[in-house]
This record gives C-alpha cells, sequence and structure tokens, in this order.
C-alpha cells in the first residue's frame, strides 16, 4: 500500500513539473567549463591553477549539478581540489544567467592528507550567441575546510555546452 501511494505520489510530482519542450528551449545535456582559478587562504598563500567541471541539470530552472577540479600550486605545494555544487539558476536575460549553489568539497595535498569542507559559489554564466554553444564564466566562491581552514577563490573561462 505505501509503495502504492509513493508511486501516485512520485507521478504528480514528475506530472506538475514536467513541460513539453519547444526547438527554442532546448537544453544542453552538459556544459564543460574549462579555465583558470586563483584561491586567497583567509589568512594564508596565494595559489593558481588549472580548473575544469562539467554541470548538468536534473529539474531544469530548478537546480543544476556541478562536478569540478582544480589543480593549485603555491611555492613548493601542490592541491587538488574537487567539489559538486548545487545551484540554482535565475536567468537575468537571454545571454546570461546567474547561479547560487553550496556543497562539499574535498582537497588533497602530499603534507596534509585528503581534508574535507563545504563551498557556498556563485556562477554568472555569459553566453554571447542565441545558440549558447559557447559563452564564458566567473564564479567566486568561499570554502570551509577542516581545522576551520577558510579560502576565497575565482575561477573564470570557457564555457562548451554539450548539445
Amino acid at each position: 500500500m505505501r509503495a502504492r501511494i509513493c508511486f501516485v505520489a512520485m507521478a504528480a510530482v514528475v506530472a506538475t513539473f514536467a513541460a513539453p519542450a519547444t526547438a527554442e528551449e532546448k537544453e544542453p545535456t552538459a556544459v564543460i567549463a574549462i579555465g583558470g582559478t586563483t584561491e586567497w587562504g583567509l589568512p594564508g598563500p596565494t595559489s593558481f591553477g588549472p580548473s575544469a567541471s562539467v554541470e548538468f541539470t536534473p529539474i531544469r530552472n530548478w537546480l543544476e549539478i556541478e562536478i569540478g577540479a582544480a589543480s593549485l600550486f603555491r611555492r613548493g605545494v601542490t592541491e587538488l581540489e574537487t567539489d559538486v555544487i548545487f545551484k540554482k539558476p535565475f536567468t537575468l536575460s537571454d545571454t546570461m544567467e546567474l547561479m547560487v549553489g553550496a556543497g562539499p568539497a574535498w582537497s588533497y595535498t602530499r603534507d596534509e592528507g585528503i581534508k574535507w569542507g563545504a563551498t557556498v559559489a556563485l556562477d554568472l554564466m555569459v553566453w554571447p550567441w542565441p545558440e549558447r554553444k559557447f559563452g564564458w564564466f566567473i564564479e567566486p566562491a568561499y570554502t570551509i575546510t577542516q581545522g576551520n581552514e577558510k579560502s576565497m577563490s575565482v575561477s573564470a573561462g570557457l564555457l562548451i555546452a554539450i548539445p
């Protein structure tokens, strides 16, 4: 009986949020972001390095999930960072989107091992052409990891939509 109620409730939710898509509303399967990152420890050293992420939309206009990684370099230390950010998108215009999100983060250095924490991010995406095949982004973020280590970072780069 519970399984039937659960099935009916899930079907009602899907029917409520499902809308027929037109050709101009088509979302890409994924968006790849390739760029660079600068991170400032609060207080602490500054790091620079490349970053990459993939973003997909499980619930249109409500939820986007970004899985990202960066390799940050500073004097004598290489840090590998990954995060999963759950974002709420806001359409500012035909060519601009703003997303607000948060999620878990992990970092690894040879000396300190693996640390986990949380990240809060804003993501501004600019799509200069109506086809939305290529664009650019800037994403400031604030991260807190184990040991109460805090950092601010800014990532920027190229967006590539995967149909």
